[in-house]
């Protein structure tokens, strides 16, 4: 088995592949590990794809998959993971902030320490405060106390990975920025964390922009409802749907029983429309985890991405 499968997103990012491959090229025959670095070309519109050829022509190690239009990172990374054949599996930005020279402790950490996942964590940034390092602070924070998973950065895209967890999780959307809670709700509950270095961007320009905060808060409402219910929404839909119904259709009888008393006239209360209103509720919530429980039970192609080329 490769002792290393590196897993690298990319888009348009020409400029900075040849230092990138460079860099890996050197940390990995300085260890003497066998690897594989496999760039997943997310519809690029430089020459992104053609540096990968190259890179794969001057050296086998290095397999390129390219997508037919963007997908975003997360498609970029479940290809990666798919295709990944290597012991422990490395990812990394193409954009050389990620240093390749964190990656020998990362794998040590998983190999001889036991994780089941390694999540880098940038302690010292070179971001904009305003843009990225207040925001993501609060992201951050937020994250660890509604998973309960204690690490600092949950979206750097330095991580390491046993085999087992890559090929156990699936990472659709922008679920990117979840994989430990992914994780954790699959059974692989040893996550660690290390410090790693942050570097200035080199060339080309942030592929981010402020509208992930608001992305990443309901993507995270998401995770943890898909992790307590996503096989069984039934489960939630429901459980309240059942309790609308039962509080509406009780209401609705009392309010039933009292106009027979003469006690109460239905059009001008209330009451009954409230009680009316549960009862359609409940119907709807109901009628919508069963509708949740069919597309579950289902859905087949929720990664199926259109796949141009492939080295």
């Amino acid at each position: 088995m490769i002792d290393i499968s590196i897993v690298v997103p990319l888009f348009n990012e020409e400029e900075s592949l040849p230092h990138l491959a460079e860099w890996i090229d050197r940390v990995m025959h300085s260890n003497g590990y066998s690897y594989e670095v496999i760039m997943v070309d997310d519809g690029s519109r430089d020459g992104s794809w053609h540096v990968i050829e190259q890179l794969h022509a001057a050296n086998p190690a290095y397999r390129g998959i390219k997508f037919r239009r963007n997908y975003g990172k997360s498609a970029a990374l479940n290809t990666g993971f798919a295709a990944a054949e290597g012991e422990v599996v490395v990812t990394m930005d193409a954009d050389l902030q990620d240093s390749p020279d964190e990656v020998p402790e990362l794998r040590r950490m998983i190999v001889e320490d036991g994780f089941d996942l390694v999540s880098g964590w940038k302690k010292k940034r070179y971001d904009s405060k305003l843009a990225k390092n207040i925001p993501s602070k609060f992201f951050n924070w937020t994250t660890r106390r509604m998973s309960g998973i204690h690490l600092h950065d949950f979206n750097c895209g330095l991580k390491a990975y046993r085999r087992d967890v890559v090929k156990s999780i699936e990472v659709y959307g922008e679920m990117h920025r979840y994989i430990p809670v992914i994780a954790k709700w699959a059974g692989f509950s040893k996550i660690g964390e290390k410090v790693v270095q942050h570097r200035k961007r080199e060339f080309g320009a942030t592929k981010f922009g402020m509208n992930r905060f608001v992305h990443g808060y309901l993507d995270l409402m998401s995770i943890m409802f898909m992790s307590k219910f996503g096989k069984q929404p039934m489960h939630f839909f429901g459980a309240i749907g059942s309790l609308s119904f039962l509080l509406g259709f009780v209401a609705l009888v009392v309010v039933l029983v009292l106009r027979l008393a003469g006690r109460m006239a239905l059009t001008n209360s209330v009451w009954f429309y409230l009680s009316m209103l549960f009862v359609l509720m409940g119907t709807v919530l109901f009628l919508t985890g069963f509708l949740g429980e069919l597309v579950c039970r289902n859905s087949n192609t929720r990664n199926q991405y259109l796949i141009e080329k492939e080295l």
